[in-house]
This record gives C-alpha cells, sequence and structure tokens, in this order.
C-alpha cells in the first residue's frame, strides 16, 4: 500500500482544503466532472471542495440505489441545492436490485454494487454530461482494510490494478484517500457543511445492502430501513462512533398475539472508536436495550428476535458485510 496517511494531528483544515481546490482544477482542467453524492460525510466533503474548485463544470448527481435511509434521496438533494450546489436524483434502483438478484456472499453482493455504479451508472452518466473524471470519498481505511483482504470496498477501483480510464472511459479523483473518518468530519466542518453532515454515523458505500445478510432485495431493505430509523433515532445521542442495524437471514421462532411465529431477527451494533480501525460495542444502558427490542419488534413487521452484539473489532467488523 504505497498512500501515506494524513493523520489528524497534521492535518491543517484550511491548508488541505486551498490545496485540494488548487489540485482539482489543475487535474480537470476546462473539462468537466462528475460527483455521485450520497449524503455521507465523504462524499459530501468531496461534493463542497469540488464545487468551490470547479463550479459550473462540475455536474453532481445523487444516485438512488433503492438502499439508502429512509428519505435520504429527497432530503440530500434539497440540503445541498439549498446551499448552492445543484444536484440531480437519478432513478437507479431497478439496475442495483437486478444485480444483486440471488447474490448471497458478502464479496459478490459488494462486487454486484461495484458493477452497478461504474460500468452501468456512472458510464451513462458520464456520456450523458460529457464528463472526463468522477469523484469519489475513498478514504484511508476503505484502501487499507481492501488491500489487507478485511473486506472489498465498493469504491476501490485503481488500487486493486483496475484502470478505470481504460474499463470504464474515466479518470477518478479521490481527494480524501489520504485522511481517516476523524480528520474528514473535521475537513467537512471547516467547509461549514451542516452539524448533521459532519457529525452523522458512518454510512457503508454499499448502503443497506451491507446490513442485509442474505439476498437484498426491496422488501429485506425495507424492512432493515425501518429498523434503522429506530435504531438512530434511539442512540443519536450515546456519543458512540457508529450505530446500526443488521436483518439476520435464518429465521427464529416468536411469539406474536398469543401464537407462535416464524419471524424475522434484527441485530444491534454500536460501536466505540476513533477511525473504524479497530472498535469496542459501546456499553449501552439495558433500559436503551430493551427500549430498542420493543419498538423493533412491534413497529416492524416480521420480527420477533433483537439481539446486541457484544464482539470488539477485531474479530468482528463494524458493518455486517
Amino acid at each position: 500500500m504505497n498512500i501515506e496517511e494524513l493523520k489528524i494531528e497534521d492535518l491543517n483544515t484550511e491548508i488541505f482544503i486551498n490545496q485540494k481546490i488548487k489540485e482539482i482544477s489543475g487535474i480537470v482542467g476546462d473539462k468537466f466532472a462528475l460527483n455521485a453524492l450520497s449524503g455521507g460525510v465523504d462524499s459530501s466533503t468531496v461534493t463542497m471542495i469540488a464545487h468551490r474548485a470547479l463550479g459550473e463544470r462540475l455536474k453532481s448527481y445523487f444516485i438512488d440505489t433503492g438502499l439508502m435511509r429512509e428519505g435520504e434521496p429527497d432530503h440530500i438533494v434539497s440540503l445541498f441545492r439549498n446551499a448552492g450546489v445543484p444536484v440531480e436524483k437519478i432513478d437507479a434502483q431497478e439496475q442495483f436490485f437486478a444485480l444483486l438478484k440471488g447474490k448471497l456472499d458478502p464479496e459478490e453482493k459488494r462486487e454486484a454494487i461495484t458493477k452497478a455504479f461504474y460500468p452501468i451508472v456512472f458510464s451513462q452518466l458520464v456520456k450523458k454530461c460529457g464528463a472526463a473524471f468522477v469523484f469519489q470519498g475513498t478514504n484511508y481505511t476503505d484502501v487499507e482494510e481492501t488491500v489487507a483482504g478485511i473486506k472489498r470496498q465498493h469504491n476501490i477501483i485503481e488500487q486493486l490494478g483496475i484502470d478505470a480510464e481504460k474499463e470504464y472511459g474515466y479518470q477518478i479523483i479521490e481527494p480524501l484517500i489520504k485522511l481517516r473518518k476523524p480528520a474528514i468530519r473535521a475537513v467537512a466542518k471547516a467547509l461549514k457543511l451542516p452539524s448533521e453532515i459532519y457529525n452523522r454515523p458512518p454510512f457503508p458505500g454499499p448502503a443497506l445492502a451491507a446490513r442485509v445478510i442474505g439476498e437484498v432485495t426491496p422488501h429485506r431493505v425495507e424492512i432493515v430501513r425501518k429498523a434503522t430509523q429506530i435504531v438512530e433515532t434511539e442512540l443519536q445521542d450515546t456519543k458512540a462512533f457508529q450505530y446500526l442495524a443488521i436483518l439476520h437471514n435464518d429465521r427464529v421462532t416468536g411469539i406474536k398475539n398469543g401464537k407462535r411465529d416464524y419471524g424475522l431477527q434484527i441485530e444491534v451494533r454500536c460501536w466505540d472508536s476513533e477511525d473504524a480501525k479497530t472498535g469496542s460495542p459501546t456499553a449501552l444502558a439495558h433500559d436503551i436495550l430493551k427500549r430498542l427490542a420493543k419498538r423493533i419488534t412491534k413497529e416492524v413487521p416480521g420480527v420477533v428476535s433483537v439481539t446486541y452484539n457484544i464482539t470488539p473489532k477485531p474479530p468482528s467488523t463494524i458493518e455486517a458485510i
């Protein structure tokens, strides 16, 4: 791995932002660039830096994969438009679910997400707007975990020896690739992004597909989406690094309305971590756990069991897939 990390203690956010604006302007020149905004802190930070560097020569899109949080596409598009960054929403749900159909293996699912993003959706948009470059919010941990073989991050392309220009017809620009999440949050704050962006818990590139064990279908994503909304609402004041809901594949026996119900199981994870390299399960109060279980089994159809992960990273990982 030949990328040198820029640690947060060595980071001057204003210098970093100005350097990246200058670099991007030099790379893109008078051409157009495409940016895919997801609403996470990484992609949001890249969007603002690229917008400052390129202005109207940046075409920003929100790719609606059908895998996002509740109401996320419209909310993020509106937020950035109000900040002066024009963003167009693209409905690509059909393409993503088609490639995910029948996939059970975690790496196969991540590979399906990659194939949907790059050769299908991005390539079509590149042709549409005439862009020669595509921005990504790839961070240092993404590269580190992929190179180490821990898990393939869908946004790792060139580090795996793939020539994006040859394969897809455009070059990839990754302004944040030397930074970990805490440093990116500091840059986002310096860019004056809203606190709901730079303080929100990390969200995986494959989105809710990373939180469905087994096949990813619209129905199963909707279940984990509802559970996610409850978990994020209940745990937002914990100051934890990240918290999430996972839908398991196996069904378990439960009781609903006095009768046996062979239902679904949701796993809750909540992490204390500095940089996502390692993590410890947050010591949540038992009352919080009981409230989570009560709300999820009551409000998410089909769920009869809620568990809490108490295994640190390693040997566990923060996300399930």
